[in-house]
């Protein structure tokens, strides 16, 4: 660990804080429907998008009404998708002469999209064509992370307004959030990546002759595009199978922090809208401070022990922190930084092989990850995974002192405890058993490229990344079998809409609520107390479910590490 090192994280950390402010006031604005510089341009576009729609801007949603919307619109999504990669070897803009995708690979893509997990059991420059690529995937990288901003909008809305039924119009908050802030955005993103060194081409693969006299292949194609997209909108699917660690998505340093900003960026703004919503953007930095403890205790983490290196390395007289797996031009600081992020948001992206970690620097990943990705979180995602869970803080609160809990003037009661309990539980129900059932089965078992501890958490990596749409894998697992693609396909599907069902009903039943004035017995929710009293719940529940699980697989193999013990 070095001071260059430090300075480097704060660097990217002061850069976040200052977008907060300006970013969150212009989402605010958007999602209010209050005009804004590109207006002008886009009103018509988007009234005319809500006439195909058969909608109205002024026109609002019952939460039933609201969720139904969304999970026709992603079926549809699905549909189109799984058709696109099924038909790839006869549809056009396919010049390097792609087959179709087989079944289940192609069920298994189709959900990872349309959910915002992105995972990838194929390598993108060997198995998509270019239309595959941008009218297939990028269009569901902008569309389902507009489902998230859509959906943290809706919940937001529940704690700002005094009473009434409705909680916003799904297809007016995922229109605007998709022209007005992930469109722009993207382009200036797509340009400054093309004047980086990013390609964006239709041109065919290029064919070059090596020193040695041999026939390389070098694909190119619209990189630029979906990269922008991909890590605006927390999706995180490479173009190419070595995603962000490959030098035509990430060439140097510069590209990597623009990259590491983007993906927390709309996320870590989203504490600012929910601030100015409800009229105390107080709240909003105290949710953001909860999120960055817990973010940079697992940066400090990671970083220790990817400097420390491997201690059976040193007693080889090989000194040094561990680069295994890692990108020379980002060295051991970048690449552990790059992780938490990633991790800590639902994007999956990777510029380093999460598998050649330390067993330390893995577990991090996986905690971020098993949280519920609630750190900064997924655009829209990670907001309303963190309001879980400051309904179940605030309920604890209210019992330590005999008083019915409320937050923001929302009394907290059953149906909302319910909803709560009922979203955060969908995830460990969905990536332990999967991995129990897998850790046993000879085909899955198989599958593992490693012994050993390790092994297991490759599988338990692979199926927390599925249910926590996050979509980045730990190496070493050969995950493209008919079990992987459809179970981990099931446990995408349950990560993501079994828990935006039940956020969404305490939306509704928050709504329907009057706003209780504070008085001296209301516990504050915007200074420090509020905060430990948060960070201490996800810690203890995370712990409470997962500790058991971890145990078997990175604590063990440390244990074993530093004992000397190899597989």
């Amino acid at each position: 660990m070095t001071l260059n090192g430090w300075l480097q994280i704060l660097a990217f950390c002061g850069i976040l804080v200052l977008l907060v402010k300006p970013l969150g006031a212009y989402m605010t604005r958007v999602f209010s429907g209050e005009r804004t510089l590109l207006s002008p341009v886009l009103v018509p576009i988007e009234r005319g998008l809500y006439a195909l729609a058969g909608t109205h801007e002024r026109e609002e949603q019952h939460w039933t009404s609201f969720a139904f919307s969304m999970l026709m619109f992603n079926l549809a999504g699905f549909l189109l998708l799984y058709g696109i990669l099924r038909l790839q070897d006869v549809l056009p803009l396919n010049p390097a002469g792609m087959p179709a995708v087989g079944p289940d690979l192609s069920f298994n893509t189709a959900i990872s999209f349309v959910a915002n997990t992105n995972w990838q059991s194929y390598g993108g420059e060997s198995t998509m064509s270019y239309l595959s690529q941008m009218v297939g995937l990028a269009v569901q990288n902008f569309v389902s992370a507009a489902t998230g901003m859509a959906i943290a909008i809706g919940l937001i809305r529940a704690f700002s307004r005094a009473s009434g039924k409705a909680i916003g119009n799904f297809w007016v908050d995922m229109t605007r959030a998709t022209l007005y802030i992930l469109l722009p955005i993207c382009i200036v993103l797509a340009i400054i990546y093309v004047a980086l060194g990013v390609p964006q081409t239709f041109g065919a693969y290029v064919t070059a002759t090596t020193l040695e006299g041999a026939q390389q292949t070098i694909a190119l194609g619209p990189v630029a595009s979906q990269l922008a997209i991909k890590m605006l909108g927390t999706n995180g699917g490479g173009f190419f199978n070595a995603n962000s660690a490959h030098p035509f998505e990430n060439p140097d340093n510069l590209t990597n922090m623009l990259q590491m900003v983007s993906i927390f960026a709309i996320g870590a703004a989203f504490t600012n809208v929910f601030g100015r919503m409800v009229g105390n953007q107080r709240q909003g930095w105290a949710i953001l401070a909860a999120m960055g403890v817990l973010f940079l205790v697992g940066v400090g983490i990671v970083y220790w022990a990817e400097a420390s290196g491997n201690p059976i390395m040193h007693s080889l007289g090989l000194a040094g922190g561990n680069m295994e797996g890692k990108e020379v031009r980002f060295g051991v600081v970048m690449s552990s930084l790059f992780a938490v992020i990633t991790t800590a948001a639902s994007c999956g992206a990777v510029n380093a092989m999460h598998g050649s970690f330390t067993a330390l620097g893995g577990l991090i990943p996986l905690i971020n990850m098993q949280l519920g990705e609630i750190i900064v979180g997924g655009v829209g995602a990670g907001f309303y995974g963190i309001i879980l869970f400051i309904i179940i803080s605030i309920f604890v609160a209210g019992l330590m002192v005999g008083r019915t809990p409320e937050y923001l003037g929302k009394k907290i009661e059953a149906k909302e405890m319910k909803m709560a309990v009922l979203a955060i539980l969908c995830l460990p129900l969905s990536m332990l058993v999967f991995t129990a059932i897998a850790s046993v089965l000879p085909s899955a078992v198989s599958s593992i490229g490693t012994a050993g501890p390790h092994g297991f958490s490759e599988i338990l990596y692979a199926y927390t990344s599925a249910a926590a749409n996050n979509g980045s894998a730990f190496g070493g697992l050969s995950a493209n079998t008919p079990w992987f693609n459809t179970t981990l396909g099931l446990g995408m599907l349950m990560g993501r809409f079994l828990m935006i069902i039940p956020a969404l009903a305490i939306a509704g039943s928050l709504v329907a609520k009057k706003t209780v004035p504070a008085s001296a017995g209301t516990f504050p929710t915007d200074g420090g107390l509020f905060v430990g009293l948060l960070v201490g719940t996800i810690l203890i529940v995370g712990g409470l479910t997962f500790l058991p699980s971890l145990a078997l697989g990175p604590v063990i193999e440390h244990l074993m590490m530093i004992s000397g013990q190899t597989f």
